[in-house]
């Protein structure tokens, strides 16, 4: 494992509008490392990765997110995004009149603060685009509108290795996806580990995606906080067992 922290998550309690969802929850992530998170539903998994990136939905009432070492706790989604933290979302929205392509430049854009050549863009694109077995077609569809569960997961792994964040937060990716697809998800989050050299955080209550990939650490949520931490080997225990005894 990495010994430099990439992410520190330090007693973070959450509240969404007057009810506390974590409380007090530990976690740090170092550099080039792959974490789970797992946890039956509505025990704070997706709280967590929401506030981590800076929805603004999720209020901070104590502790303290630290992000490279720099403390981002009230730093806006935009500029968390800039600093190199990506979330793929559980249900990505539909955003009728902004293709696919043209989100993906505009976020480039805005994390280097720089134009992106087209000629040069377009290239990576299809060329990333082949890799996840994606029709090139669906880079000029406006971004998720008419696309199947499946091709809406590829377009946010699209993104995360066209982007190359540092930290890539991914929320139930494999959920509601057939083998194909988990196995083409897969696949692109072997790249990103491969090429971007960045960590993962893994929220899921499956393990289906987690079969072709190194896990360094599995932390398991109950009840708005860790109850446990472990190795990949935990996962298994979780397979065979469930989370029923997870505390002992």
């Amino acid at each position: 494992m990495a010994g430099k922290s990439l992410l520190e998550v330090k007693n973070l309690h959450v509240n969404i509008e007057d009810k506390e969802i974590l409380h007090g929850v530990n976690l740090t992530i170092g550099e080039d490392e792959t974490h789970v998170l797992m946890g039956p539903n509505g025990t704070g998994k997706s709280t967590l990765g929401y506030a981590v990136t800076g929805n603004p939905r999720y209020s901070i009432s104590e502790g303290q997110i630290i992000f490279n070492g720099e403390d981002i706790t009230n730093m806006p989604v935009n500029e968390r995004a800039k600093k190199g933290i990506f979330l793929s979302f559980q249900n990505p929205l539909e955003v009728p009149g902004v293709t696919l392509s043209a989100f993906i430049r505009s976020a480039l854009e805005q994390k280097t603060g720089k134009r992106v050549r087209l000629w040069d863009y377009k290239k990576k694109l299809a060329q990333t685009m082949e890799l996840l077995s994606m029709d090139e077609s669906y880079a000029e569809r406006d971004l998720n509108v008419g696309f199947s569960g499946g091709e809406k997961k590829k377009a946010e792994i699209l993104q995360m290795l066209m982007l190359e964040p540092s930290l890539a937060i991914l929320d139930e990716t494999d959920s509601g996806l057939d083998v194909d697809a988990v196995r083409t998800v897969s696949k692109g989050i072997s790249i990103y580990k491969e090429q971007c050299r960045g960590s993962l955080l893994i929220i899921t209550h499956s393990t289906r995606i987690l079969e072709s990939l190194h896990v360094d650490v599995t932390h398991v949520m109950e009840e708005g906080k860790i109850a446990r931490e472990g190795d990949a080997s935990l996962v298994d225990e979780i397979n065979e067992n469930g989370f029923e005894d997870i505390k002992a």
